[in-house]
C-alpha cells in the first residue's frame, strides 16, 4: 500500500512540475529588437529573450541600374523552426503617390521538398507590398539566405526603404517557446538620387 501512495505522489509531483514549466513556454512576441548597422543600406534586427539571441533578420542592399537589389538572411535559434515570414516593403517618400514595384527573384526552396507557399500582394490598410512565405518544410530549421528581392522606385528622388518583418518561430522541443519576431528596418540608398 505504501508503494502505491509513493508512486502516486511522485507522478503527481512530476505532472505538476511539467505543467508549471509548460506555462512558461507558450508564445512570446519580441517586438523591441536591436538594430545592427553596417551601412545605411545594410542592417539587421537582432531579437533576444532573457539576454539570449532568438533570431535575426538581416538585409544587404545595393543599387543597380536605378533599382535596389536586396539579399536577406534569417538565422534563428537551434531548436526552433520558421513557421512563416511576412515582409511589408515600402518607400515612405512615394508610398501614397506611386508605390515602388517589388519582386521576389530567387527561389526559396530546400533540397528535397517542394517550394514553400509564397504570396505577393498590396495590403488594404497599409502602405507597400507584402511578401508572405509559409510551408517552409525542410527549410524551417535552417538559416534562410535564399530570399532575394528587387525594389524599383517609381520616382527618381526616393531614397528611403522600409521593411517591416514578422517571423513566426515554433519551438521544436518539449518545453520550448514559440516566438513572434516583429520589427522594422529603415534603410537608405542615396545613390538612387544620382
Amino acid at each position: 500500500m505504501k508503494r502505491r501512495t509513493y508512486l502516486a505522489s511522485i507522478c503527481s509531483a512530476g505532472i505538476m512540475a511539467t505543467s508549471g514549466c509548460n506555462t512558461i513556454a507558450g508564445n512570446q512576441t519580441l517586438s523591441d529588437p536591436t538594430v545592427h548597422t553596417e551601412s545605411p543600406g545594410k542592417k539587421g534586427l537582432i531579437f533576444t529573450s532573457n539576454d539570449e539571441e532568438v533570431g535575426d533578420f538581416g538585409v544587404d542592399g545595393s543599387v543597380v541600374s536605378n533599382r535596389i537589389d536586396l539579399s536577406t538572411e534569417i538565422p534563428h535559434r537551434d531548436g526552433t523552426n520558421i513557421k512563416s515570414i511576412k515582409l511589408r516593403i515600402w518607400m515612405p517618400e512615394i508610398a501614397t503617390e506611386s508605390p515602388a514595384k517589388v519582386a521576389v527573384i530567387s527561389p526559396v526552396e530546400g533540397d528535397s521538398s517542394p517550394p514553400p507557399s509564397l504570396s505577393l500582394y498590396t495590403p488594404d490598410q497599409a502602405l507597400g507590398t507584402v511578401i508572405e512565405i509559409t510551408d517552409l518544410d525542410d527549410l524551417a530549421d535552417e538559416t534562410i539566405s535564399t530570399l532575394d528581392l528587387i525594389v524599383i522606385p517609381e520616382s527618381e528622388t526616393a531614397t528611403q526603404l522600409n521593411i517591416h518583418v514578422t517571423i513566426d518561430l515554433a519551438g521544436s522541443e518539449f518545453l520550448s517557446s514559440d516566438y513572434t519576431l516583429d520589427g522594422e528596418l529603415q534603410l537608405e540608398y542615396p545613390e538612387l538620387a544620382n
